[in-house]
């Protein structure tokens, strides 16, 4: 998983209330079981509306969507989470998410941002033609004209999206306290290993 520190750039400034994960990727799409290519078909019900923003050439390739309220509700895939960081997702600030669908988020290296919904009204009138930037070791959210809004995060997704671990990560990062553990293991008590071989 890539680390966070800084998202900046174009924003989608997409602001409807509870975009579910449907919307986000349509249940015809969920036969793969690979992460690669979702992304082309995210949105696909918004994308047939005429002048669309994602299909606008103003935000291609914008690493950050303003959305409303109840973001992520409906189902739990997480291939919804998928689809977004294939299409080049980092960051989607709203004045609310599902639970799942932000745990589901945070799992694929996506920050959500969570502001009350006057200042997401600003952030998406800003969005409009001009880049937003989040600083997530400051938990901030700035634009060019000076807003400075500030959000909360837990500790810990905020700690595994600056470094960059997902749960195999995290794992990996305490080999040597695992390799310890085992090797005490072996020498106090060398019968249980010894049981489970015979097992």
């Amino acid at each position: 998983m890539r680390a966070i520190d800084t998202i900046a750039g174009k924003a989608y400034p997409l602001g409807r209330p509870n975009i579910d994960t449907d919307v986000i990727i349509p249940a015809h799409h969920l036969k793969t079981i690979t992460r690669e290519g979702l992304g082309q078909f995210a949105f696909e019900t918004l994308r047939a509306e005429p002048g669309n923003v994602f299909d606008d050439p103003a935000y291609a390739g914008a690493p950050i969507l303003i959305a409303g309220d109840n973001y992520g509700c409906g189902s739990s895939r997480e291939h919804a989470a998928w689809a977004m960081a294939d299409m080049g997702l980092q960051a989607v600030i709203a004045p609310s998410f599902s639970d799942i669908h932000a745990g589901n988020a945070f799992k694929n290296g996506i920050l959500t941002v969570v502001l009350p919904q006057d200042q997401v009204d600003r952030l998406l009138e800003v969005a409009k033609d001009q880049p937003i930037t989040i600083d997530l070791e400051n938990q901030t959210v700035t634009t060019p004209y000076q807003d400075r809004f500030t959000f909360e995060i837990d500790p810990f997704r905020k700690d595994c999206l600056l470094r960059g671990l997902d749960e195999i990560g995290i794992t990996l990062a305490m080999d040597d306290a695992i390799a310890a553990h085992e090797a005490k293991m072996q020498r106090d008590t060398p019968w249980i290993e010894g049981a489970a071989r015979a097992a």
